[in-house]
């Protein structure tokens, strides 16, 4: 579970995977919406953590914050709280990363990451407690840090076009993440479209991506964690639409692990098309 968490959630609930880009008919509304979620986390079908997600997307920026909490049995052991957020911008139908921040705290110990893009490039991070200086530890070199996304923004899939974007097409295309201690792409290939029903929100179809990871830089060959989940086939993650927007968020994600399979669900999703202004022959009207 661990693995799994570090990799696809990434330490919390800032569900880790996929890109962005917008595409607005310029005579039309600009596109704007809202997502307010809440999930449950489950190992081999037993509960242990819950967590909330909101983002908020218009025609130049976005914002997303989630915080989560382990539950059940593994809170007795472990406490485990987090809470993460990133804000950027949308830039020639690309996502540009400004900033990301993330929390953990769990058996007395609390972690916490740092990190500042500007354009597509990391200038700066920091990481608490520092990443150790193990000489069979993959460096991070400079080229590492160019063309990437937090794994907050890598959350979310920003589809480009004018048609459906619950499509194969969707699900096309390879991400380059930087978490603050690791480099690493997730290739995402198309597996089906589905349906699904949250408790409260929505419920319709969904298109499902699976999940392949490739460790880049700062981790350590040798470890079992990042060999398994490298080899791993079987991760899905299940994207569902926020309404007035061309951006698919995460629905369910779940993949299999040494003790059980690791699902991380949406019990509410709920999503408000917010639009802010028209633009009539040009002219932006509020």
């Amino acid at each position: 579970m661990l693995a799994l968490r570090q990799v696809l959630l990434r330490r919390g609930l800032g569900c880790t995977l996929l890109a962005l880009a917008l595409g607005v008919a310029s005579s039309q509304a600009s596109a704007a919406g809202r997502l307010e979620a809440r999930y449950t986390a489950s190992l081999a079908g037993i509960p242990i953590g819950k967590g909330s997600w909101v983002v908020d997307i218009n025609d130049t920026q976005y914002t997303a914050t989630a915080n989560g909490t382990t539950t059940g049995l593994l809170h007795a052991f472990t406490g485990g709280q987090g809470k993460a957020s990133t804000r950027g911008t949308l830039l020639a139908g690309r996502p540009v990363t400004a900033n990301f921040a993330s929390t953990i705290s769990a058996s007395h110990r609390v972690d916490q990451v740092q990190i500042t893009i500007v354009n597509g490039t990391v200038k700066e991070f920091t990481v608490d407690p520092p990443q150790d200086n193990l000489s069979e530890r993959v460096p991070i070199a400079e080229a590492h840090r160019h063309d990437v996304l937090d794994p907050m923004t890598a959350s979310l899939l920003f589809v480009p076009g004018n048609g459906n974007p619950l499509s194969p097409n969707a699900c096309q295309q390879t991400l380059s993440i930087f978490d603050g201690r690791l480099r690493y792409d997730l290739q995402l290939v198309f597996k089906r479209l589905d349906k699904v029903k949250a408790d409260k929100g929505y419920a319709g179809p969904v298109v499902v991506c699976a999940v392949y990871f490739t460790p880049i830089a700062g981790y350590i060959p040798s470890r079992t964690a990042i060999k398994y989940v490298a080899k791993l086939r079987d991760i899905e993650i299940w994207m569902a639409p926020i309404a007035g927007t061309r951006v698919l968020a995460p629905f369910r994600v779940q993949g299999p692990t040494l003790i059980g399979k690791a699902v991380l669900e949406a019990d509410e999703f709920v999503s408000v098309d917010t639009p802010t202004r028209a633009s009539v022959n040009g002219a932006k009207v509020q």
